[in-house]
This record gives structure tokens, sequence and C-alpha cells, in this order.
């Protein structure tokens, strides 16, 4: 049995499902080595558009594998550490895709579970989703980019309450802090997901690809953000994409955007 489900759809949609329900879809050594050649298959996808990823069952994801954490122990610092950056590198290859990434929390996101979930561009959750980060419950320093990826979506200070309290948010508390996007009623986020990547889908790939590494530059100034639009609007100007965008836009149609 495949413990990552990987579906694709006619319009360059690719959607990802950690497949180990009865684990709560925690990350093994199976799931691991499947996302790796994922991602590495994904990244040189020309025709992809958008990747979806979402969990079977109940649950988004619980995190690392506690019993596959545990043997760890016995281990000397450096080799585990060795181990922990490989585990944690494969995992947020996610953010390294040039196209857009949706996270659908469709049950609890736990430690690295949730961690994954933070790094994709989007991030949508059933209202009762359960989203926590119980590192320093566990006795561990948070991994997974936690300290980095927490801050960076929901400032500071709610970063600080959840690391340092565990304190769990519910998908709708998340979605009032800025923690994800938006939540939505538990049957109807997969169909709400669907069709929020649907409209990503329909936009011209160039541009798109070209605005998510902007977006990710984090600019340090305005002269920076300038300097790279100036270089990176002309390549879509001279893009055959443009020209059908002009001209759907003309005919009060949607473009048909091949990439070109």
């Amino acid at each position: 049995m495949s413990e990552l489900l990987v579906d694709r759809n006619d319009d360059g949609v690719v959607v990802l499902t950690l497949n180990r329900p009865e684990l709560r879809n925690a990350m093994t050594d199976a799931m691991t080595a499947e996302w790796r050649e994922t991602m590495t298959a994904l990244a040189a996808d020309r025709d992809l558009r958008c990747v979806v990823v979402t969990g079977a069952g109940s649950a988004f994801s619980s995190g690392g594998d506690l019993s596959w954490i545990g043997e760890r122990g016995a281990e000397a610092v450096p080799p585990l550490r060795d181990r922990m950056l490989a585990f944690y590198r494969t995992w947020l290859m996610i953010a390294d895709l040039e196209v857009p990434t949706v996270a659908a929390v469709n049950g609890p996101a736990v430690g690295a579970g949730l961690c994954v979930a933070l790094a994709c561009d989007l991030v949508y959750a059933a209202h009762d989703a359960k989203l926590l980060a119980p590192f320093t419950r566990l006795g561990l320093h948070p991994g997974m980019a936690a300290t980095y990826l927490l801050p960076r979506r929901a400032g500071t200070s709610l970063a600080r309450e959840m690391l340092l309290t565990g304190r769990m948010l519910t998908g709708t508390e998340a979605a009032d802090k800025g923690l994800v996007n938006q939540s939505f009623p538990n049957n109807d986020l997969i169909p709400e997901v669907s069709a929020i990547v649907q409209k990503i889908a329909q936009m011209a790939p160039v541009a798109t690809r070209l605005t998510k590494v902007a977006l990710n530059q984090e600019h340090q100034d305005l002269e920076a953000a300038l300097r790279w639009e100036s270089l990176a609007q002309p390549v879509t100007m001279a893009s055959s994409d443009l020209l059908e965008g002009l001209a759907a836009h003309r005919e009060r149609r949607m473009p048909k955007f091949t990439g070109s």
C-alpha cells in the first residue's frame, strides 16, 4: 500500500494525500521516501500548475512517527542531527516548488505535520481541525522549521504561545488569528479548496511561477522589489500567454493559457 497517494487532474493540479490513516498519517520512513521521490518528480514537471496536500481519514498529519523518534534517542548527537536534517529537508521540499501549493487541513495537524501545512503557499482548514505544535510537551525542541514558519505565518506573539505553552487552535481560531487563510465546515473543505485551486490552475503558468518566486524572496526594500519586477514582468510581456490574456479580456471569455 502506498503511504502517499498521488492524483493528477487534467488541468495540471496534483493532489497528494498522506495515507496512513491508522497512524493519523504520521510521517513514517516509507512515507518520507515516497514524499522525496514525488517532490523530485514534481520539481521537474513543466505541466504542473498547482499542488494540494491533504490527509486520508480524519487527520491531516500527527507529525513525526513517535516510535521512530524514540529509537533515535539511542544515537549520538552528530548522526542524529544528520538524520533529522535530512528528514526536515525532505518534507520541506514542497516549499521549493515553483508552482503554488495548497494545504487542505482536514483534521489534526500536529508538530511537523502542522509545519508541512504552513510551508505551503495557501492553507485552508476544516472548522474543527486541531492545529498545534506540542514539541516541548514531549521534551523536544521544535523541529521542521517551526521556529521560522509559525512566526512568519501568525506573528511572534502567537508563535511564542503555541511553542511555549502548547496552545491548540481550531481551524476557525487559526483563520481568525491569520495562521491559515480561511476555514470551512468539514464537509465543505475539499470542494472549497478544489474551487480555489481551479482558479489558480487557470492563471498564466509563467506569470504564476514568477509571482511565487517574487513573494518567496521577501524583498528587503521597495527598490529590490522594483528591480525584480522590472526583470520578471518583461519575461511575461514576451510570452504568448500575454497575447491570449489580452484577447480573452477583449472577448470577455476565460483565457486558455499554455505556459508559452
